[in-house]
This record gives C-alpha cells, sequence and structure tokens, in this order.
C-alpha cells in the first residue's frame, strides 16, 4: 500500500478569521460549498468546528464512491482536521493570512491505496480528479466569502 496524496490551495480576498468561520461552520455553510461529486451531506454531531461529525458520500469518479463519516478536530489555529470512519482518508484544511484582507487556505488530502497496478494508477490519478473538485469547493468558498 502507498500513501495517496493531494494538495489544492487558493489566495482569497477575505480575512483568515472570515474563511476559517465558513470552512467551520458545517451545519450553515460548508453543505453549499460542495459540488455535484458529493451527496447525503448530513451533520450527525456538532456543526461548529471541532467535535463535529458530519457524514457525506463522495463519488470520485463513475464507478467510485466513498461513503465518508468525517470527525473533525481543530490542531491548531486557523487548522481543521477531517478523519474519516470508515476509510484512512485524513483532509486537512490551513487558512493562513495572505496579505491585507486576504486568506489563503490549503487543502490536504491523504489515504493508504492499494497495492500492485491499481495502487500505481490511484497514486497517478486520484489526486488530480480529487484537486479539479477541491477547485471547484475552492471556487464556491471564494465566492462565499467574496
Amino acid at each position: 500500500m502507498g500513501q495517496v496524496y493531494a494538495v489544492t490551495e487558493r489566495v482569497l480576498d477575505a480575512s483568515p478569521e472570515r474563511v476559517f468561520d465558513v470552512l467551520a461552520d458545517y451545519e450553515s455553510s460548508r453543505g453549499a460549498l460542495l459540488p455535484a461529486q458529493y451527496s447525503e451531506y448530513e451533520v450527525r454531531e456538532g456543526g461548529k468546528g471541532a467535535g463535529t461529525v458530519v457524514h457525506w458520500k463522495l463519488q470520485a469518479t463513475e464507478k467510485r464512491v466513498r461513503d465518508c463519516l468525517f470527525t473533525v478536530t481543530e490542531p491548531s489555529p486557523g487548522q481543521l482536521v477531517e478523519t474519516d470512519a470508515n476509510s484512512t482518508m485524513v483532509v486537512t484544511w490551513t487558512v493562513t493570512p495572505a496579505g491585507e484582507g486576504k486568506a489563503k487556505v490549503v487543502v490536504e488530502t491523504t489515504w493508504s491505496g492499494a497495492s500492485g497496478i491499481g495502487g500505481f494508477f490511484e497514486r497517478t490519478f486520484a489526486p488530480k480528479g480529487l484537486n479539479r473538485i477541491n477547485n471547484e469547493v475552492l471556487e464556491r468558498l471564494a465566492s462565499s466569502v467574496g
């Protein structure tokens, strides 16, 4: 098994505090940021930041659907870590200042991939597909905070 890693980032025209507040609000604003690849979005516990438990299905490809149940932690200021109970997937959102009235958002996703030739293709192509999806999330986030 090899580690699969995808990273997407963008600078937004909004304060880091505003951007983080929107990302951490799983109850009201987070679901609206998700594109068509996501379905069955449901907050099961909490709703704001650490302690939130949120479910969704992510259709990464035509044949691949992940049933995700994430628990959210905030290990440091400006950071949300979503750990999936159904797999090894971990999604880390980091929001930092990027100049006057701007925020840099970095989303990193990791999981243990398959072995063999399937794992090679997963490590090669899955990050590109996930980056396309995360770019759309960041575009929606930019519209939401701008």
